[in-house]
């Protein structure tokens, strides 16, 4: 017995992607508060405290426009968790690396079968992308260097991600390349301490970024997997977890996690010290709500819901940019709810045929 069902996986990729494609259109509206995911800038975290003290008829909008981001660390945790199940669970910790050239040969398959894995979707979107964006206001003006290295999902490694990495989302790819390698180098088959010693590093490296946390060094540090080694090394931590509770327990010590945690992701989203460590409870947040949710029999249809939706996440990330671009005008002439929900129903409808063309492509 695992801490995750298959189904609660499904479901927790679900939130975690509807929380990323509504931030990704409403952060792109001028009125909304601006998110803290790169960089720290005290100033959107004081306008944040500003909205939620003086709430107006947006206050939704701005939350997802706030948070919505923290999707990413619980696809990141996932990322972890799958790893661990797939390629550890049931084996000894210890490993026999043989001879350097099959340790080499072995690392090589890895990450070949990954990136064939992750690319199909990848060239999918970002091919249609280019053609919505060069028939819409506003087109983009690619170098192409730059397609090379979004095409080898080695963008983010580059100086000046934020200009360089168009659209924006497709930046994930890469970093799902370097925590595969990372896992795949230092981490397979190792004993635990090898994880929370690579955390602690990672997390050691942008402490010492307090001086400037609206620097550039920040910034690159959080676009790449040093920036992410805290989710997704509790995933692999997590999959170890074997948990012994009933359905009660799990309500009653579920909902006292997803409360508390979610009152610290908010708290601790005002300070930079413990904004290097919000993404840790936003996962505890997000596992809380969906064992509480899966510990309760007439709340099945909700978390059925999500995993449906957690069944085309990877489509709905992959083609959100391209109807983000064609809608998006809508809501910034002013018409904001209308923009959203003709953006939100067209990401569905795209993610459905995009699943079934990424099917056949790999």
């Amino acid at each position: 017995m695992t801490l995750l069902s298959r189904a609660e996986c499904s479901a927790l990729r679900g939130i975690a992607i509807i929380g990323i494609f509504l931030h990704n259109y409403l952060h792109w509206l001028g009125p909304m508060v601006k998110e803290n995911e790169y960089q720290f800038h005290m100033h959107n975290a004081e306008r944040f405290w500003f909205i939620i003290t003086h709430p107006d008829q947006n206050l939704l909008y701005h939350l997802f426009s706030f948070f919505g981001h923290y999707g990413v660390p619980v696809f990141v945790f996932l990322s972890g968790y799958g790893l661990y199940l797939k390629y550890e669970s049931g084996a000894t910790e210890e490993r026999n690396q043989g001879t350097t050239e099959s340790w080499i040969s072995g690392v090589w398959a890895f990450m070949k079968s990954h990136y064939q894995k992750l690319f199909p979707m990848m060239f999918l979107g970002f091919v249609t992308f280019a053609m919505v964006d060069w028939m819409t206001p506003g087109r983009h003006h690619w170098t192409w260097d730059a397609i090379i290295e979004q095409l080898t999902m080695t963008i983010n490694i580059f100086p000046d991600p934020d200009h360089r990495i168009w659209p924006g989302p497709y930046w994930f790819f890469g970093l799902m390349m370097e925590l595969y390698l990372v896992y795949r180098l230092f981490l397979y088959r190792r004993h635990w301490a090898w994880n929370v010693g690579l955390i602690i590093c990672c997390m050691a490296i942008q402490a010492m970024c307090c001086d400037n946390p609206e620097g550039d060094t920040i910034n690159r540090i959080r676009y790449n997997f040093m920036g992410n080694m805290l989710p997704f090394g509790i995933g692999l931590l997590c999959a170890k977890i074997k948990p012994g509770l009933g359905n009660a327990e799990l309500r009653n010590y579920g909902i006292m996690a997803f409360l508390l945690s979610t009152a610290l992701v908010v708290g601790m989203s005002l300070n930079f010290w413990t904004w290097l460590f919000a993404p840790l409870f936003v996962v505890i947040a997000h596992v809380a709500f969906i064992k509480t949710l899966s510990s309760i029999p007439t709340a099945d249809i909700l978390v059925r819901g999500m995993a449906w939706v957690g069944g085309i996440s990877a489509a709905i990330f992959v083609c959100h940019p391209i109807t983000r671009k064609i809608f998006i005008p809508i809501s910034r002439s002013g018409d904001i709810l209308d923009g959203l929900v003709l953006y939100i129903v067209a990401t569905i409808m795209l993610a459905m045929i995009f699943k079934k063309i990424i099917a056949t492509l790999k």
